[in-house]
């Protein structure tokens, strides 16, 4: 897979994935944000317990959409290669 292909880059140290390299990744990211945030807009107790759940359940997709359109992870020490 092409290094322009990928939606996700790896982060230069440690593990994982930072800013999105393309349009779609920032879509991604804002999707994941809109998600998130959006029962805060219920207010109260419903929505602080509203956003928990939103985050156990989109962060785990975020996740899983960053491991198939990133670049693959791995522990790194600073080297883009």
């Amino acid at each position: 897979m092409r290094e322009s292909s990928y939606w996700f880059h790896a982060k230069r140290y440690g593990w994982g994935w930072g800013l999105p390299a393309t349009w779609q990744g920032w879509a991604v990211l804002g999707g994941y944000g809109v998600v998130v945030l959006a029962p805060l807009t219920l207010g109260g107790e419903t929505g602080a317990r509203g956003t928990l759940i939103a985050l156990a359940l989109a962060t785990p997709a975020l996740v899983w959409i960053s491991y198939r359109k990133g670049e693959p992870p791995r522990w790194r020490w600073g080297s883009r290669s």
